[in-house]
């Protein structure tokens, strides 16, 4: 009788760590601190700490919170669909940036234009 075939898997504790990486990366790309990012989960900031760095195991009512929150689909937070390109939109972190430089006087703003369009010329 045939033997069924082994299908070699990842183990279980190399996909903890690549979703944990993968969580801490969309939380940094959207801008957001451990801090920022557990009070819209209703977690503490200990807790975001550890589902990070992989001690801690994401069950799915904490999968489908941070996907909401950082508006990724739960596919994308665990890595069976790539996650969208970070051109598509701003991140949240460049969006609070900005906002403060619309508050600043018009001739630091002019100023740091001038910066980020010499930067720009620069690198293209």
């Amino acid at each position: 009788m045939p033997q069924p075939r082994k299908i070699q898997q990842e183990p279980l504790e190399d996909l903890n760590k690549a979703i944990a990486g993968r969580l801490k990366v969309l939380r940094k790309g959207r801008g957001l601190s451990q801090a920022e990012l557990a009070q819209r989960v209703g977690l503490t900031r200990e807790a975001i700490a550890a589902y990070e760095s992989g001690r801690v195991r994401l069950v799915d009512d904490i999968i489908i919170r941070f996907a909401s929150a950082l508006q990724v689909s739960s596919d994308e937070l665990l890595g069976i669909k790539p996650t969208k390109s970070s051109d598509e939109e701003p991140s949240l972190r460049f969006t609070k940036r900005f906002k403060d430089i619309t508050k600043l006087p018009e001739d630091k703003k002019k100023a740091i234009l001038k910066i980020l369009d010499d930067l720009i010329r620069a690198n293209n």
